[in-house]
């Protein structure tokens, strides 16, 4: 999986010509800590369909901020360089984000 932060999240993102799903994760969460095997895994299950890329909230403060995420874990679906949906919470699982991943792709 790509790590994204502000130098390269307009290259990774906005300017995919698929689409991509964020994950907002901080080394302190524990729901995101567990749910990244699998969120490594779909990544490389859906590889040829969607990019899913991770990004480090704790060191992308300012970018947490320009894209208004509160809580983690956060999903951001990104199509065409604009976010089309999200979906955030300690309680996700591998099916949510797989359902998200089903829906935009």
């Amino acid at each position: 999986m790509i790590e994204v932060n502000k130098d390269n999240f307009a290259e990774e993102v906005l300017n995919s010509d698929k689409p991509v799903i964020v994950d907002f994760w901080g080394p302190s969460c524990q729901p995101c800590l567990k749910l990244m095997p699998d969120i490594e895994a779909l990544s490389e299950a859906y590889k040829d369909k969607v990019k899913i890329v991770k990004l480090n909230s704790a060191e992308n403060r300012r970018l947490c901020i320009e894209r208004r995420v509160m809580g983690l874990p956060s999903f951001l679906v990104f199509k065409n360089g604009e976010e089309v949906k999200r979906i955030s919470g300690g309680e996700l699982t591998k099916s949510d984000v797989e359902q998200l991943i089903i829906e935009h792709i």
